[in-house]
């Protein structure tokens, strides 16, 4: 809940620029509402368990019969298909499944040891943006054969590609990756440290690199040690290494040696809680924060969308709507009913 009122912070986030109407669709005239939008948009995302909307009349084959453009993207936790494909999907179990635990946390025989899930809904977040790109793409399909069609787009098949590099070395080896915790398993000082008053991230790619960090805090002789002339020695004598730059960076203050650092060209940044975040002043001159007027909470604060057009630039307009706010609203311009019509279905607990 947010500033007293039933508005959950959660929904403000994901809702921002769009109406909301609510439709019973549990009803045969609820039902006949959504077919009847769906005959007029060129787009239709759900995210119900696989076989609800069937069980609705509210299909792909039946909507595609009344609107043979119609975008249609189901986004399901194991997708249409296969043995789990009725089961119902949450990010924590995704990312289990999914193996991205099994990458992420200290590994074994570390304090702290164990999987770790990633501290946001990312298998969520990325199958979202995996149908973004397919909707777009299903767009471009459409302008060439005039035809919509079905995505199937499932939180385990997005999770599994973003397996990526990992993936691609087990497939290669037989070898199945290691967590290693806040350190890289194959570039070396990439990694966080421990400062005076705080942590920071110092990611040295080169060799060049790797001399000009060992300069600015003040063991140069390290960068002339046999054992760590190159990225490969460092990886064999990580230990070693990382025992002595470690004490080293630990009298530095973490502005102090980031000030050093950046001016040396060695890529480095303090790690930053979310109050840090939002008075950074880069991510406070790339607009990152927009302020919007609720119609309940008065004044809030949303993220900006990131990608910045050049030609057309994004606009906000629309702040998160109350749940049903735009029911009324969207049934009289995009559909045509009349306030009777309205005031109908209302009464009925339609909408």
């Amino acid at each position: 809940m947010a500033g007293g009122q039933r508005e959950s912070s959660y929904f403000i986030s994901s809702n921002r620029s769009k109406r909301s109407i609510t439709v019973d669709l549990a009803c045969e005239r609820g039902q006949d509402l959504i077919r009847r939008l769906a005959a007029r948009s060129d787009i239709l995302i759900e995210n119900f368990k696989v076989g609800d909307l069937n069980r609705k009349n509210l299909s792909y084959s039946e909507l595609s019969a009344i609107n043979p453009k119609l975008i249609y993207c189901s986004i399901t936790g194991f997708g249409a298909t296969g043995p789990r494909a009725e089961d119902p999907g949450y990010d924590y179990l995704i990312q289990a499944r999914g193996g991205l635990m099994s990458l992420s946390g200290h590994p074994d025989g570390a304090p702290g040891a164990g999987p770790m899930r990633v501290g946001l809904a990312i298998s969520d977040l990325t199958t979202g943006m995996n149908a973004a790109i397919a909707i777009l793409a299903a767009l471009h399909a459409r302008e060439q054969s005039g035809s919509g069609q079905f995505i199937d787009i499932a939180m385990l098949d997005v999770q599994v590609s973003w397996l990526a590099n990992q993936a691609q070395s087990y497939f290669a080896t037989g070898v199945v990756p290691q967590r290693t915790g806040d350190q890289h398993a194959s570039i070396v000082p990439y990694q966080p440290f421990r400062t005076q008053d705080g942590r920071i991230v110092i990611a040295v790619g080169n060799d060049t690199q790797f001399q000009r960090l060992c300069a600015v805090i003040g063991c140069s002789e390290l960068a002339e040690d046999q054992r760590f002339l190159t990225n490969a020695a460092r990886v064999e004598n990580r230990r070693s290494l990382i025992d002595v730059l470690a004490s080293e960076i630990a009298e530095w203050s973490t502005a102090s040696l980031e000030a050093q650092l950046r001016a040396a060209q060695i890529p480095c940044g303090p790690i930053q809680s979310l109050d840090e975040v939002f008075s950074d002043p880069q991510v406070i001159a790339r607009g990152m924060v927009v302020p919007m007027t609720h119609p309940h909470l008065g004044s809030i604060k949303t993220l900006a969308n990131p990608v910045k057009f050049s030609a057309t630039p994004l606009s906000y307009d629309r702040p998160p709507p109350v749940l049903g706010e735009h029911t009324d609203e969207v049934l009289a311009q995009v559909m045509g009913l009349t306030e009777d019509e309205i005031a109908g279905l209302r009464s009925r607990n339609v909408i």
